[in-house]
């Protein structure tokens, strides 16, 4: 017979075992027989109505204290409403539950799909606690299976009561309280990840973002300031938590502990040991890329930042950072070949890629501090391949424009990521030549006089970007020369920067941005089989529809400008001196012939479309800003002076509506008075036709 010792020993270890709750499905029923709403609940439990929410589809369990508050409530309910009729009992003061199968238990990244099987015990015991993940099981039957060594997809939003909410309405369970046990929590056992973009990269490391509940709970301050700069935001060498990551042997970049952490340790054979913080209150979703996504709810945001990373790539800082890492992701710089004297396999130039080593850039595609002008000397000019920005003379609008009520602007679609299109760039160093001759399918810059070229005054010239004619001699990237030829005059280059091996480096990220683009909008109503006047009308509610969705576009249109900004990355900081050399030349991404070249062909496929309009229709633009036109109509609506066949289907060559990259979209309608009073003091209309108050105090 068992020692009173034995058995006091046995009811010990039986009180401290945690609180043991009745399924989800119970929870619920409980809650409803009780009259209890699900926010109701939340106020007394001090939480969120998605907490409770979880409680009861069992996607994740409640943590002391909480959890022991809880449970006596539910004990409580189940006294007073027994299920199926039975007659209330009284309460045990310390009721055992018999184990119950957990739905869908994960232990690790390696876990199988499918829900895990719980053998019964011979005896009564408590059950294992679930596991990191719990999901409906309806939604897991309907997913397609995803790479089995990321179940829970590619990130996950952490809240302060260790809830991490994934894709898919996945929630996690994040027992960490430092930035250390994340990490190696993260790595370890969320399952968290995603696939390479080419056979030959890498794959992305999880992200994880914090909440500012998450941050305080991890032993970070909730806001981060003291700087001018956004981009300077970090916690001193000092602080708790980065001296806490470099006692656990991790490491951090040369960026520091700011809003976008990156927390590594170096590969050890094929994997690799690195993890993503982004930090919601410390600004890491920039308002104008994620308008509205740092106010969400965690799995709203999840939501977001989820899609974005399946059709996009897993952020990794700023959306222009992520659009230059998607070139890299898309375009490896190596591929494993095989030696051929050994017969080893070794680290090799993977073809129509940038390679590992950054490029010094030809003098007058170099920025004016860049080593190469500085230490050179050089005089020469540099390329000026930028959008436009030009407003017509207001002497040369004519009555007939003047007596037109409105004035319309149209926005190209993406037009840099149209101009990445088939774009042939140069992957080698340039060659200098003199006075060579000119070839239209040689990337470079090419010195040219194309002064003597004389154009209609209502249209802006192309060959530069404030609209005006050359005075002399200039540097022109391959497109704008090639322009001049196509519209029939004679180019005669002085001498060139040319580059012998080309490629069409931008064309697996143009397919899968322009992929991205194409199917956010369809999710917002806006797809390619409607009619002009039907994309008009879904373009005018389209961020109604779903803001989520709405987000995702804007990111992915942040995406393209920011990506193709960061190939010519300026110096940072006021210490900074001209001739040094400042990080971003030691990227082989920091290419500013690639950025001139999609962005002279942009400013060329305006043109030309410019051109094509005022031989179809008579009319001329009255400003041009980047990738938006204003044009004089008789009406509010483009449908009234876009050229149309008499078929009803749109002219070729010209504008036309839908919602591909390059083609228009309705950017905004104001008054023709209105529009000759901004172009009267000097401001351009198609900055603010969007908003119609004008700010005249931009120093535009």
């Amino acid at each position: 017979m068992a020692s009173e010792e034995e058995l006091f020993a046995n009811i010990d270890a039986l009180l401290a075992e945690e609180p043991q709750l009745p399924p989800p499905a119970e929870r619920a029923r409980l809650r409803e027989a009780a009259g209890i709403t699900q926010a109701r609940l939340a106020q007394a439990l001090k939480t969120t109505t998605q907490t409770v929410k979880n409680y009861e589809n069992g996607r994740t369990e409640p943590k002391p204290p909480r959890l022991e508050a809880y449970q006596r409530l539910l004990n409580g309910w189940a006294a007073k409403y027994p299920a199926h009729g039975a007659p209330a009992a009284a309460p045990s003061p310390a009721p055992v539950a018999q184990p119950e199968p957990v739905p869908q238990t994960f232990t690790g990244p390696a876990a199988p799909e499918a829900p895990a099987v719980v053998e019964a015990p011979a005896a009564p015991q408590r059950p294992a606690r679930p596991a990191t993940s719990r999901r409906p099981a309806t939604k897991k039957a309907a997913k397609p299976a995803g790479d089995p060594r990321f179940p829970h997809g590619p990130l996950a939003v952490l809240d302060g009561d260790g809830s991490a909410y994934g894709v898919d309405g996945i929630v996690l369970d994040c027992p960490a309280t430092t930035v250390v046990e994340l990490v190696e929590w993260t790595l370890r056992e969320s399952g968290l990840g995603a696939a390479k973009l080419n056979r030959y990269g890498k794959d992305s490391d999880p992200l994880i973002v914090l909440t500012a509940a998450a941050a305080v709970r991890l032993g970070l301050p909730e806001r981060l300031e003291g700087h001018e700069q956004r981009r300077s935001l970090r916690l001193p060498e000092d602080h708790p938590v980065v001296k806490q990551v470099a006692k656990a042997k991790w490491q951090l970049t040369q960026r520091g502990f700011g809003p976008w952490a990156r927390i590594y340790r170096k590969a050890q054979g094929r994997e690799r040991q690195c993890v993503q913080l982004a930090i919601l209150s410390w600004d890491a979703l920039d308002e104008r890329s994620w308008p509205g996504v740092s106010e969400m709810e965690p799995a709203e945001i999840a939501r977001v930042l989820g899609v974005y990373a399946t059709r996009v790539i897993t952020p990794r800082g700023s959306t222009a950072v992520s659009g230059l890492e998607l070139m890299t992701a898309l375009r490896p710089p190596t591929k494993a070949v095989q030696d051929p004297e050994t017969g080893n396999w070794v680290s090799g130039y993977n073809a129509g890629s940038l390679g590992t080593e950054p490029m010094d850039p030809a003098p007058p595609e170099a920025t004016a501090e860049h080593p190469v002008v500085v230490n050179s000397g050089w005089t020469g000019g540099f390329l000026n391949e930028e959008a436009y920005q030009w407003v017509r003379d207001v002497d040369l609008l004519t009555d007939e424009e003047c007596t037109l009520p409105f004035t319309v602007g149209l926005d190209l679609n993406t037009a840099f990521l149209a101009a990445a299109a088939r774009l042939v760039v140069g992957l080698s160093a340039p060659d200098h030549f003199h006075a060579p001759k000119f070839n239209p399918k040689i990337p470079g810059s090419w010195l040219v006089d194309l002064s003597h070229i004389e154009l209609d005054p209502r249209l802006p010239s192309p060959f530069t970007p404030t609209g005006e004619r050359p005075t002399g001699p200039a540097w022109y990237q391959t497109h704008t020369v090639a322009y001049a030829q196509e519209l029939g005059y004679d180019v005669h280059p002085i001498e060139a920067y040319l580059r012998r091996e080309t490629g069409a480096y931008l064309d697996p990220w143009h397919d899968r941005l322009k992929t991205a683009y194409v199917d956010t909008l369809a999710d917002l109503g806006v797809t390619r089989d409607l009619n002009d006047r039907q994309f008009l009308a879904a373009m005018e509610q389209h961020k109604q529809v779903d803001p989520a969705m709405a987000a995702v576009l804007s990111a992915i249109k942040a995406t393209v400008k920011g990506g193709v900004g960061k190939l010519r990355e300026r110096p940072q900081g006021k210490s900074y001196k001209e001739g040094e050399r400042w990080p971003a030349l030691e990227r082989p991404t920091w290419r500013p012939d690639i950025r001139a070249a999609v962005i002279s062909k942009a400013r060329v496929n305006m043109h030309r479309k410019l051109l094509n309009m005022s031989r179809m229709t008579g009319l001329y633009p009255l400003a041009v800003l980047s990738d938006c036109v204003v044009y004089p109509s008789p009406s509010d609506s483009p449908l009234d002076f876009l050229p149309y066949a008499a078929s009803g289907k749109p002219q070729p060559g010209g504008f036309r509506l839908g919602p591909t990259p390059g083609l228009a979209k309705l950017e905004g309608v104001q008054s023709m008075l209105w529009a000759v009073d901004l172009m009267e003091k000097g401001f351009n209309p198609a900055r603010h036709i969007k908003g119609g108050d004008a700010v005249l105090d931009e120093g535009e």
